[in-house]
């Protein structure tokens, strides 16, 4: 028996190494099973632009009124509380998409002394993250990517202060030198701004002033928060510039050939253009009444009935460059949850023309276009100058410094002017630049509040809103759910009558986690957060709420 076990031992031995050799066959240099840490860097950023860009068109567009939809039956119009996958893609992002990937850059990256790449990844991580809590409340955080079927949730508090702290250390490997020279390959894989580290600390700085931004209903934002918001504004993009500017804003560039087909064929152009065909649905993706009216004199006053390019009263220069009329030269949106009734299939879809096309001469509009020979493609935006501005602006108000909140309100004017002339003016016929008279002539006009005694919150958040059109789903549906979607505040947000919410009074509050991984295979978890509720959609984030 002895001889037998010894026997069956080294014939064990050989069986092991025998499958060691074979399985070596995998091992060929010229067709390597880890990548190098750079090469993740592309993918991830492009399924930045693409998750939030599906999230935003399926149902932040919708809750905030900047899109809508033809029909009338819009349930996320109708502040739905369905539980779908509609919502869903930067859950996917964090977990899937970016997940482990976006761990094994950051952890090879710090492996090889890399820390411009290292920082990156954190500086993408922290972003992720956020955008996920403050869309969904609690997350799953501690848990995540370990070798388990299921995974506990975590609130906002621990969440944000997870973010701070890789924010923290994002900032700790910008400010270390690379132990090698990866700057070609990051200029080459960072479709952003091109391995640029200083641009990347600026792009940390805005998370965290992003997230202090939200706090505005803590009972010590006042003494405490506004200051963060500051604080980091000032430090991000354009903060050290004595003019506003939008050229160091946070955009995705795309090449803009190959139109998105599915997660398996994205393309290669951006996700809100005409190209890419992403929000190119004949029903959705309308222009609403709400950027209509304040583009036409509603941030202050009363909107131009029926407004054309030419109307007495239309005095900003943004019109005409950032939505379309219909055929007679009016001005409509569509007003939520009423669909195009009483002219139906009339209005402007958001990439130009009745139905979304990619024909002249209507192939897109804004940051919906093709671009073309006279400008660059159009840039998919993550964070600019003047949503920054507005955000230092509310805390300096809040604050109680009415004199550096009209600055910053005034900055962030001038510097979605400067947006819409960088990112904006795209399609086959390219609307001319607005031009620094028509600029002076905005400002000195009744839809701009002239002195800070006569500042108020709507002034700015109404700026604010004008300034995030198009792209800021989740920042917008932060805002509106800060102060309560009031109407006092946003004065040309549609207030749902009562037959029209799909929960009778009742606005959306947060989205359900992802169906397709949490309510098929992560059931139990989320129900100890009540997220098997009918109500739990309508429930505050802790963001929101003063304790």
């Amino acid at each position: 028996m002895k001889y037998t076990k010894i026997l069956f031992i080294i014939t064990l031995l050989f069986i092991i190494s025998g499958c060691k050799k074979w399985l070596d066959v995998n091992s060929d240099p010229a067709t390597p099973q880890s990548s190098k840490p750079e090469f993740f860097l592309a993918p991830i950023i492009a399924k930045m632009a693409y998750n939030s860009a599906l999230d935003y068109r399926d149902v932040e567009s919708k809750l905030t009124q900047a899109w809508a939809n033809q029909t009338n039956l819009d349930i996320w119009e109708r502040h739905s509380s369905v539980s779908s996958d509609a919502g869903g893609a930067m859950w996917r992002h964090v977990y899937i998409n970016a997940g482990l990937n976006l761990e094994d850059m950051i952890n090879k990256a710090q492996a090889v002394e890399a820390n411009n790449l290292a920082g990156i990844g954190l500086a993408i991580k922290a972003w992720g993250f956020q955008i996920l809590t403050d869309v969904h409340g609690p997350i799953i955080l501690d848990e995540v990517f370990k070798d388990q079927l299921t995974f506990k949730y975590q609130d906002q508090p621990d969440v944000y202060a997870k973010v701070r702290e890789w924010c923290q250390q994002a900032l700790n490997h910008l400010n270390k030198p690379d132990a090698g020279d990866y700057t070609i390959t990051l200029k080459n894989n960072d479709f952003m701004f091109g391995g640029d580290r200083n641009k990347w600390k600026k792009f940390v700085y805005a998370i965290l002033a992003v997230q202090y931004s939200h706090l505005i209903n803590k009972p010590d934002f006042q003494s405490k928060y506004a200051d963060s918001v500051i604080k980091y504004v000032d430090l991000s993009f354009g903060g050290s510039s004595a003019l506003p500017s939008a050229s160091e804003d946070a955009t995705i560039g795309f090449v803009g050939n190959t139109a998105y087909v599915n997660d398996n064929a994205p393309g290669d152009s951006n996700p809100l253009s005409a190209a890419a065909n992403l929000i190119g649905g004949a029903t959705y993706g309308r222009i609403g009444q709400p950027i209509v009216n304040y583009l036409t004199g509603g941030v202050r006053g009363t909107p131009v009935i029926n407004p054309t390019a030419s109307s007495t009263g239309i005095v900003d220069p943004r019109l005409t460059r950032m939505i379309n009329p219909m055929a007679t030269g009016v001005y409509r949106g569509i007003v939520a949850t009423k669909g195009d009734v009483p002219t139906t299939k009339t209005l402007p879809h958001v990439l130009g023309s009745v139905t979304p096309t990619t024909a002249a001469p209507f192939p897109g509009k804004y940051i919906f276009g093709q671009g073309s020979a006279a400008v660059d493609k159009p840039r998919y935006p993550i964070f600019t100058y003047a949503q920054l501005q507005f955000a230092k602006a509310e805390a300096l108000f809040i604050k109680g410094n009415k004199g550096d909140a009209y600055t910053a309100y005034i900055n962030g004017i001038r510097g979605h002017m400067d947006f819409v002339n960088l990112y904006g003016r795209n399609g086959a016929i390219v609307a001319p630049v607005i031009t620094a008279a028509e600029i002076t002539a905005y400002l000195a006009s009744s839809e701009v509040a002239q002195n800070p005694a006569v500042l108020t919150i709507a002034d700015i958040m109404g700026q604010k809103y004008i300034a995030q059109w198009g792209w800021a789903g989740f920042e917008q549906f932060s805002d509106m759910r800060k102060y309560h979607w009031d109407s006092n505040v946003f004065k040309q947000f549609k207030q749902l009558e009562s037959s029209e919410f799909s929960n009778p009074g009742k606005y959306v509050y947060r989205l359900r986690p992802r169906l397709n991984s949490e309510y098929v295979w992560n059931k139990e978890a989320l129900n100890e957060w009540g997220g098997l509720d009918a109500g739990y959609p309508y429930k505050e984030t802790w963001s929101n709420l003063p304790n």
